[in-house]
Parts: C-alpha cells; sequence; structure tokens
C-alpha cells in the first residue's frame, strides 16, 4: 500500500469528519471541523496530519490522522510528544497505518528533541487499542482523572 503522511489541508474537513465519526461514534459537523482546523492552524503546539494512500493525486484517498502536540513538564524540565489523536479508516485498518503513524509520531519527537512520547486511550476500544499500543512497546503507567463540570 502507497502510504503517504502530510499536514492537514482545510480541504480535509470532511473527510476527517467521517474519520472521527468512526473514531468515537459521533457526527461532528463540518462547520465544527474547519474551526478545529483553523484552531490548529493559529496554536503554537497543536499539529495535525494526515494519511493519505492511493498513486496519483487524484487517487489519493484519506485513511488515517494523527494529532501531535508537545507537552512539557515543569515537574522534571522534561518534554514529550503527545499523540492527541489517532484513527485508521475502519475500511483500512491491519494494513500498518496505525504503526505507520504512530512511527511518525516518535520522528516527530525526536524532531523536537523530546524524551519520548505518549498518549492517553480510551476505554471504548481498550482490548483492541490497548494491545497495538503495547505491540508497539507503550506501557500503561498510570491513571487520568477527569471530572467533568456540570455547566459546561
Amino acid at each position: 500500500m502507497n502510504l503517504s503522511i502530510r499536514q492537514v489541508q482545510q480541504a480535509d474537513a470532511p473527510e476527517l469528519c467521517r474519520l472521527m465519526k468512526q473514531l468515537n461514534g459521533k457526527e461532528l459537523p463540518l462547520a465544527d471541523m474547519e474551526r478545529r482546523l483553523e484552531f490548529i492552524k493559529t496554536s503554537p503546539i497543536e499539529e495535525l496530519y494526515v494519511c493519505t494512500t492511493g498513486e496519483g493525486h487524484a487517487e489519493r484517498r484519506l485513511c488515517g490522522a494523527l494529532g501531535f502536540r508537545l507537552r512539557e513538564n515543569i515537574e522534571d524540565m522534561t518534554r514529550y510528544g503527545e499523540v492527541s489523536l489517532l484513527v485508521a479508516d475502519r475500511s483500512s485498518r491491519r494494513q500498518g497505518i496505525g504503526r505507520r503513524l504512530m512511527a511518525y509520531a516518535e520522528q516527530l519527537a525526536d524532531e523536537r528533541g523530546c524524551l519520548g512520547t505518549w498518549l492517553v486511550s480510551g476505554l471504548g476500544r481498550a482490548e483492541e487499542a490497548h494491545v497495538f499500543y503495547k505491540e508497539l512497546g507503550y506501557e500503561i503507567n498510570g491513571y487520568r482523572f477527569v471530572k467533568v463540570r456540570e455547566n459546561h
């Protein structure tokens, strides 16, 4: 499979909506995705990449996405690359897209002088996703505690 990774473009918004629905099971209105892409453009730490497949420019289609950000830790003065989003198109899974995107995240972290990479994985697809991350050498090392305020 001919895979290519590049920075996101505004024209990718409709396909990203489709991938986001596969990731979390919820429709994401196009206007919301467009606002998110504008936010990423102005953010000093947020980056979004897409993975495409196909031979010619016209045949290329979006088959995955990677969100990446720098995470600086004041407690021990370290910097990590954080995988903030990872999704491979349902129809393209088990074809190396996730591995390719994770390797790209690790490359970005290396280029930015990071100590390593980390991510937070939800519980929705724990059996599949957590096995995948463990196969790549990631270890569970803590918990995330969340409190959602009622008025938000």
